[in-house]
């Protein structure tokens, strides 16, 4: 099976790349991540997955817009709906480009972490493969979390400490502000 696993970075896409290739796809990576910022971070986690995906032969489609503009439009003044907003708006485009593409389906590594919201993610990775004729694989990637965070670390991968969008790095931050969860 051809699938398309969209990557929010080198270290999550660990786990889920050995999973789908042990079960018989045939991947290909996608990086498609407006929300991250700022875009110094951007950049950090595309070269580590860009590296990464030499070593491990990952062919990799790197989008060639940030679309910066595009995430904060999706999220401005529905912040507490930031979450769902930023997955629809990424996992849209990526069956988009499974569908161009003519991948048999597409995944994210958005679910090997224990931080992301997994109802949600696989709703509306279903909606959007719906919607572009292209089946998303929903398979619970969080299993294999903590091996592959000890692999990524022994790797001297760059591995980040919140999910990329500026609230969550505000979170991290902000002296009394309450952690969301369904960050990093």
């Amino acid at each position: 099976m051809k699938t398309l696993l969209h990557i929010c970075c080198g270290p999550c896409s660990i786990y889920p790349l050995e999973w789908l290739r042990t079960e018989g796809h045939r991947v290909q990576g996608y990086f498609f991540n407006p929300n991250i910022h700022p875009y110094t971070e951007y950049l950090k986690r595309r070269e580590t997955l860009e590296a990464y995906a030499a070593q491990v032969d990952l062919p990799l489609i790197v989008a060639k817009d940030y679309r910066l503009e595009d995430y904060f439009r999706h999220v401005a003044y529905r912040e507490a709906e930031r979450c769902r907003l930023c997955y629809t708006l990424r996992l849209r485009q990526a069956a988009g480009v499974a569908r161009r593409g003519k991948f048999d389906a597409f995944t994210t590594t958005l679910l090997v972490s224990p931080f992301q919201k997994h109802d949600l993610i696989r709703a509306i990775g279903e909606a959007a493969g719906r919607e572009f004729g292209v089946s998303f694989l929903y398979h619970d990637f969080r299993e294999g979390f903590k091996d592959a965070t000890q692999r990524s670390r022994d790797l001297g991968m760059y591995r980040q400490q919140y999910c990329g969008c500026l609230f969550s790095e505000y979170e991290r931050y902000a002296p009394g502000r309450k952690k969301d969860k369904g960050g990093r």
